[in-house]
C-alpha cells in the first residue's frame, strides 16, 4: 500500500508544473508547430480608403480580398482603385503589401515609394516595418 502511496505521489508531483504552466492560448509542452507559430509575424493590415476617394470601393473591396489571401484578385483591385483615384496613397501602400506577399518585391519596393511619395506623414505609412524593409 505505502508503494502505491508512493507511486502516485510521483506521478502527481510530475504533472503539478505542467498543469502549473498551463495557459488556455498555449499547450502545456511546446510542440514544433506551436513553436513555429510563434515565429512568423502577423502580416502587416491592409489599409481602407479615404471616404471621398474616388477609389475607395475598389480598395476596399481589394482589401476585404486580401485579408481571405486572394492576393491576386486583390492586385488588381488595388491598381482599378489606383486607376480611378491615382493620389491613393492607401490604394499604393496595399499594392506594396500584395507585391510583397507575392514574393514581387521589386513591384513592392516601387509601390511602397509611391505611397510615401503620396502621403509622407500619414503614420500608418510611414511607420510600416514592411515598407522600412523595402525602402531602406
Amino acid at each position: 500500500m505505502k508503494q502505491i502511496s508512493m507511486v502516485l505521489i510521483v506521478l502527481l508531483a510530475g504533472f503539478v508544473p505542467i498543469l502549473a504552466s498551463c495557459d488556455g492560448n498555449k499547450p502545456a509542452i511546446p510542440t514544433a508547430q506551436t513553436k513555429a507559430a510563434e515565429a512568423v509575424p502577423e502580416p502587416e493590415t491592409a489599409l481602407m480608403a479615404a471616404a471621398d476617394s474616388p477609389g475607395q470601393a475598389d480598395n476596399n473591396e481589394a482589401v476585404s480580398q486580401y485579408q481571405q489571401g486572394k492576393i491576386e484578385v486583390a492586385i488588381e483591385g488595388f491598381q482599378k482603385a489606383i486607376k480611378a483615384d491615382p493620389k491613393s496613397a492607401e490604394a499604393q501602400y496595399n499594392l506594396g503589401l500584395s507585391f510583397d506577399r507575392m514574393g514581387k518585391h521589386d513591384e513592392a519596393k516601387e509601390a511602397f515609394k509611391e505611397a510615401t511619395a503620396l502621403s509622407p506623414t500619414n503614420p500608418a505609412i510611414k511607420e510600416s516595418a514592411i515598407l522600412k524593409k523595402h525602402t531602406s
